[in-house]
């Protein structure tokens, strides 16, 4: 109700444009102190721009899953494909709070290696979320990923987590499904719906996707910034090896079986990437985010200066965008034969 009650008041929002003025926006007479608070984070994100439900024209759903419906869609006024969150506001309490995180992140943030926020209206009791539309998708839908590929990769998301600690700001859903690539090369983080402004650098409560998730959150201890440096390594361990990352952990009789998966991630030893398959540089980075003591695990402005990062990070776009093309063709030529 609290959402809804402040979403009542908004048409349209985009970030700030000091051309604006600001209307459509919560009125301060509101009583509830509450919401009076996060009206007034709801100001700085809801009351300009002009991105309005009526040049919104929907092409086709890419997902489902958290509370909402994302579709691709296009933006007649400004000719922009985006991608388009559509939530209903008949939802948990804690979703709504999801959404609030993520507005007030996505509006906070500018940087090329994270997703970019366009603007988000509110009608018929729902609420549209439009963001940037990365043509080539997330990137576990992809097959085993080439280290040289991946590292490119990593560099774009250790860049995006980096400036996310910049701003006190830990993920906390770290994994390859939100991470997302381009036919231009660019690699963005997305979804902070569950992410959370660090206080002291300490976080305390449960949440993300368990698979991915550190020893020391599983174990209900409180975790900082090195939680997202695990969760790094367990993605590209992931990527690597198309998808398997369950059997690094587990035999194959409990591979699909949570409480098991989180216990061995809690008391086995992090699984290692076998050195026959890959660099030495790529198995150590992978070692070093995956160590189970937080505190030995690289601090963020270390992992920018990791021999594996630095080898890759020549800003060459052009490889990652070649590697994406491909991909898109051969699943195209898939799906024309029937095949997927």
């Amino acid at each position: 109700e609290e959402l809804k009650a402040m979403l009542s008041y908004v048409s349209v929002n985009t970030r700030p444009n000091p051309a604006n003025d600001c209307t459509h926006v919560v009125p301060d007479s509101m009583t509830n102190n509450s919401l009076k608070k996060s009206s007034a984070e709801l100001k700085r994100i809801l009351s300009n721009g002009q991105i309005n439900a009526q040049d919104i024209h929907y092409q086709e759903q890419l997902g489902h899953g958290n509370g909402g419906t994302v579709y691709k869609a296009k933006h007649v006024l400004g000719k922009r494909v985006l991608a388009v969150k559509v939530i209903p506001l008949d939802i948990t309490v804690e979703l709504q709070k999801q959404i609030m995180s993520e507005l007030e992140i996505l509006y906070k943030c500018d940087s090329p290696y994270i997703i970019t926020f366009f603007g988000a209206f509110f009608v018929e009791n729902r609420i549209s979320i439009c963001t940037e539309f990365m043509d080539g998708g997330s990137l576990d839908v992809y097959k085993r990923i080439p280290e040289h590929v991946l590292g490119r990769i990593a560099v774009s998301v250790v860049k995006g987590l980096t400036y996310l600690w910049s701003l006190k700001i830990l993920h906390r859903d770290v994994k390859p499904s939100n991470m997302l690539v381009n036919t231009r090369g660019q690699v963005k983080l997305c979804d902070f719906g569950v992410s959370t402004q660090l206080v002291n650098s300490i976080a305390k409560t449960y949440v993300g996707t368990n698979a991915y998730m550190a020893p020391e959150r599983i174990s209900g201890e409180q975790y900082g910034i090195h939680a997202d440096v695990w969760s790094v390594g367990i993605s590209f361990m992931e990527v690597c090896f198309n998808g398997l990352m369950l059997t690094c952990f587990l035999p194959v009789c409990l591979q699909f079986q949570p409480l098991q998966l989180l216990q061995c991630i809690v008391d086995e030893d992090p699984p290692v990437l076998p050195v026959s398959q890959f660099s030495e540089k790529f198995v150590h980075f992978i070692t070093q985010c995956m160590r189970r003591q937080p505190k030995e695990r690289p601090a963020p402005n270390k992992l920018m200066d990791h021999s594996f990062i630095t080898q890759y990070n020549d800003g060459n776009a052009e490889v990652v965008s070649m590697w994406v093309c491909r991909c898109l063709e051969e699943r195209r030529a898939q799906q024309a034969q029937g095949r997927i």
